[in-house]
């Protein structure tokens, strides 16, 4: 079949193993678009991992503050693309801009559609609790996440696995997903001279929302079962992690990273208040949460130092039990 001119569009991590996965196919990638960078004065900008492996492909690269503003739009239609491949870019393409490659575009997506439509999707799979999780490549519509699904992988999640983990594994197997659907795409042009209606409609009815996180999501609230708290500190690796405080006998708040968790019993934990240390022997900090659970707390982040057991924190911490985190 003819190699097809692409322009992928996207920024972060997520997005690079398709680009490469794309570099090393017949087709021509013509452009990238990414974001701009911005930063507040005498900051970096964050990281764009996109920009870097498009410097090193020696790619052409666009940074537009809004892709579907007409003059970028005017732009990318000069380049005569075939298709639009979109991953992890941050912006939602406007049924103009979609309309410019005469395949439309499509987007690789972090999770089994329906499920866990929005920013944050391998986040929300572990916070759920999904024994299931994988990839979508799907048709592009201007609704968030909603177009027809072409090609679809799946993935157990590990027991113990974290966002860190399971984010790089979707992505190596989103990049097959990616050319499995660029070749469906191709066969249906070829048998039937268009892909309109190509793919699986959603249900929207079992969609869900997996928005962005935000460094509030990283709060414990104690009233939380301890199977959810296990479940958040997994989803929240490496951003924002979960974080709680206490306040030490001179009257300081300290915060305190819970860089690792499990779920625990205590006989006391049905009387005790959300948040109660019940106790700090065997070199774990086990704590009172809802539903009369218990959490124990095994690894640390102390405030301003490093990682730690959560035995070697407690030689030094003035935290005994019946003190109250949160």
């Amino acid at each position: 079949m003819t190699p097809l001119r692409i322009v992928v569009m996207g920024t972060g991590p997520f997005a690079v193993p398709m680009f490469r996965g794309l570099l090393q196919s017949p087709h021509e990638i013509v452009a990238v678009v990414t974001r701009p960078d911005h930063a507040p004065p005498g900051r970096r900008p964050p990281a764009n991992p996109m920009r870097e492996a498009a410097a090193a492909a020696g790619l052409g690269m666009l940074a537009p503050e809004q892709a579907n503003d007409p003059t970028v739009i005017a732009s990318l239609a000069a380049l005569r693309p075939d298709l639009f491949v979109v991953c992890d870019y941050g912006q939602i393409l406007s049924r103009d801009l979609l309309g410019v490659p005469p395949l439309g575009g499509i987007n690789l997506h972090g999770s089994l559609l329906p499920r866990h439509r929005g920013a944050a999707p391998v986040q929300w799979a572990i916070r759920e609790g999904d024994a299931v999780s994988g990839v979508s490549v799907i048709h592009m519509t201007p609704a968030l996440d909603a177009g027809n699904v072409i090609v679809a992988r799946s993935t157990p999640v590990g027991p113990r696995e974290t966002a860190a983990e399971l984010e790089p594994r979707l992505a190596e197997l989103g990049a097959g997903a990616v050319i499995d659907a660029v070749e469906r795409m191709q066969a249906a042009v070829a048998a039937t001279g268009t892909v309109a209606g190509i793919g699986i409609p959603q249900d929207a009815a079992k969609a869900t929302r997996a928005p962005r996180l935000s460094k509030q999501d990283g709060v414990v609230d104690w009233s939380l079962p301890a199977v959810t708290l296990e479940r958040l500190r997994r989803a929240l690796e490496p951003w924002p992690r979960l974080t709680t405080f206490f306040t030490r006998g001179d009257g300081q708040r300290q915060r305190l990273v819970l860089d690792d968790v499990e779920v625990a019993t205590h006989p006391e934990a049905a009387a005790a208040v959300p948040g109660t240390v019940l106790d700090t022997s065997g070199g774990r900090i086990v704590v009172a949460s809802g539903g009369g659970t218990a959490l124990a707390i095994t690894r640390v982040v102390p405030e301003g130092r490093r990682a730690m057991p959560a035995a070697d924190y407690l030689r030094g911490s003035p935290l005994l039990p019946g003190a109250v985190l949160g």
